[in-house]
């Protein structure tokens, strides 16, 4: 079946940004991670990735013609690899060694960023979105950027680095991220295309306001939605959750917000501790792995149930997920947010002509 351009997806995770690639009118015809809950996360949603290879396994072991051969079946007139590498810095070993000579693929010191780049470097898609922390621009992790730039730069790649916020993309979250895009082809334009802005530089900009998290939880807040998981009531700081405004935190609660018989004090207690969304403003940063007392929390004094979560990182509406409450909370705050996605797809996409 012979297509125009077709994806390889690497630690695909829930499916954040495979979403996001079929979203761009590029489909996904290899997806592999090593957690099975993912693997059967998009197994479970064939209507999507009915006709893509699911590969479960750790990236080490795969041999990187096992990705080519699955999309010579597909006979593309071009290919992309996309993915978020768990960032871990380069061996002191370096899986690269020189320009030409590597050690082998199953050397155990191989890092995960080094195996998104062996499968890049090996099978030599038109362009790649490699997805990160913003972190990995601090100094203390400039090296792996610069070691990356390099190989991608030797191997005949334009790239750029792409300092974004899920919010200039349509998605109701303050999530920062950075996406390094390579291609063979010529960016068209300086950066990804913005969607959205702050409400009061929409006049100027004509882009769309930022979306809040009520118009996209809105539907999700019937009883038919309960989960167990939401119940903060009883809980040792429930009564102080409750007096904490909407869009606010801990500190609402303290001196420094002149609160009478202040019960926390500011700066104190981690940013996110009772941290409450608001419907009119964006949420705050989903987590996958949020501690007891950490928001962001529903307006309405609980936390947030699943699909709440799923839609705030704009998942598709019908999107099934696999596995118990605690494995499905880690898939969805690792997704990179599926519109945010789509923005750099379409970036990259519109260099490969």
């Amino acid at each position: 079946m012979d297509e125009e351009i077709v994806a390889v997806s690497l630690f695909s995770g829930a499916g954040g940004l495979d979403i996001a690639s079929f979203m761009a009118g590029i489909p996904v015809v290899s997806s592999t991670d090593f957690d099975a809950d993912c693997i059967q996360t998009l197994k479970s949603n064939e209507k999507l990735f009915g006709n893509t290879e699911i590969i479960e396994g750790d990236l080490h072991k795969i041999e990187s013609d096992v990705f080519y051969d699955i999309v010579k079946k597909h006979n593309p007139k071009k290919f992309i690899v996309i993915g978020g590498a768990p960032c871990q810095p380069f061996s002191k070993a370096g899986y690269w060694v020189g320009n030409t000579t590597r050690k082998g693929i199953n050397d155990p010191r191989a890092t995960l960023v080094d195996e998104y780049l062996r499968v890049v470097v090996d099978i030599k898609p038109d362009g790649f979105v490699f997805e990160n922390v913003e972190s990995l621009m601090h100094p203390t992790n400039r090296s792996i950027i610069d070691k990356f730039v390099e190989i991608i730069t030797e191997s005949g790649y334009k790239y750029t680095i792409v300092r974004a916020n899920a919010l200039d993309y349509g998605v109701p979250q303050k999530r920062k991220r950075l996406f390094i895009i390579g291609t063979k082809g010529n960016f068209k334009s300086n950066e990804p295309r913005k969607t959205h802005c702050d409400p009061s530089k929409c006049a100027e900009t004509g882009l769309l306001p930022y979306a809040t998290a009520g118009e996209y939880i809105k539907d999700f807040d019937g009883d038919e939605y309960f989960e167990e998981y939401e119940v903060a009531k009883g809980g040792t700081y429930y009564n102080d959750l409750c007096e904490v405004p909407p869009g606010m935190n801990y500190k609402a609660l303290t001196a420094w917000a002149g609160y009478p018989n202040p019960k926390f004090v500011a700066d104190k207690r981690f940013w996110s501790f009772l941290l409450k969304l608001s419907p009119d403003m964006p949420s705050w940063t989903i987590t996958a792995q949020p501690g007891p007392w950490v928001g962001p929390f529903h307006w309405n004094n609980r936390r947030l149930r699943a699909p709440e979560a799923a839609a705030i990182q704009t998942f598709p509406r019908e999107y099934k997920f696999y596995g118990n409450r605690r494995s499905v909370q880690k898939q969805i705050g690792n997704a990179v947010p599926c519109l945010m996605g789509k923005a750099m797809i379409e970036f990259l996409k519109e260099s490969l002509y």
